[in-house]
């Protein structure tokens, strides 16, 4: 898998991957994002060093800093479509703290996760965001993305019945 690549600058921002070590000042960025979006994140800064420096890596994510502080993020994951039969890159979270929206930090955030997404040879990006969110909506409808019509569903593991945590083989290893 390619290497997330260098830092940019964009203005006086600097986006650059994001490993192991910057757990911990990621986690206010994704708990801001989860409470903007009316969620709760449930982070565990142990976990997500590990998915960061996993190799190949389980979460691939860029932060944004202005000054040394963390001020946006974005993270993805490389997924597969049965319907196409290929991967595509997944981007799980993109977020921009309030006061440096505006200033081109999401599109550079965005760029970055492009380009990766160009380097691993994917055919397609693909993410959802609340449908009340029409400032997001905007932002990506002016990065030429195309919203498709579809709801996303979830199960907790208490709903997902009495095997929930337990190793189930995959349906071909019998």
């Amino acid at each position: 898998m390619p290497e997330r690549g260098g830092a940019t600058q964009v203005g006086g921002v600097q986006i650059r991957p994001a490993r192991g070590c910057d757990a911990a000042a990621m986690r206010p960025l994704i708990e801001r994002h989860a409470a903007y979006e009316g969620g709760v994140a449930t982070v565990a800064i142990d976990a997500l060093r590990s998915a960061l420096d996993q190799r190949p890596p389980l979460l691939l994510a860029w932060i944004a800093e202005q000054d040394h502080v963390p001020i946006g993020y974005a993270a993805a994951t490389l997924d597969f479509s049965t319907w196409a039969c290929r991967r595509f890159l997944h981007l799980d979270c993109l977020f921009v703290d309030a006061q440096a929206r505006g200033a081109g930090v999401g599109s550079a955030l965005l760029e970055t996760v492009r380009r990766h997404a160009r380097q691993l040879g994917v055919d397609e990006l693909q993410w959802q965001t609340p449908d009340w969110n029409a400032q997001a909506i905007r932002f990506y409808r002016r990065e030429g993305a195309t919203a498709l019509p579809k709801m996303r569903f979830r199960l907790r593991a208490d709903q997902l019945g009495e095997t929930a945590g337990l190793a189930v083989p995959p349906p071909h290893s019998q």
